[in-house]
């Protein structure tokens, strides 16, 4: 059996510390090859949208746009549909490969058999 990963992001340029730690996680995990799902929830739906990411800047910290292009390389990454909608957000204004997701998808996946869930 496989292992595979979820991680949850609720935080984005208000606790940019945060938000980079689990960006480095999903991403440390993605080089290994372990299937990474990276949930951007609240504040991190912003990240999705084409050069937010790159906004956030964190001495001694790999820069977000690369760890989120290495996700994005081998794993998925969702937005919160609710957080999308508080943000008038949809697909077409986010990144290329970057879905929209609800709630019951997120409970699916962490669900799934050999799934380790993480939240930051």
């Amino acid at each position: 059996m496989s292992r595979s990963l979820v991680v949850k992001v609720t935080c984005g340029a208000d606790d940019p510390e945060r938000c980079n730690q689990a960006f480095t996680v999903a991403a440390a995990a993605a080089v290994s090859g372990v299937p990474v799902s990276l949930w951007l929830t609240g504040e991190a739906a912003w990240l999705a949208v084409p050069g937010r990411a790159a906004e956030l800047d964190l001495p001694l910290a790999t820069p977000l746009p690369d760890l989120l292009d290495t996700i994005l390389a081998t794993g998925s990454v969702t937005v919160c549909a609710q957080c999308a909608a508080r943000r008038s957000l949809s697909e077409s204004d986010l990144l290329a490969g970057v879905r929209i997701a609800g709630a019951p998808v997120f409970v699916e996946e962490v669900l799934g058999e050999g799934v380790q869930a993480l939240v930051y």
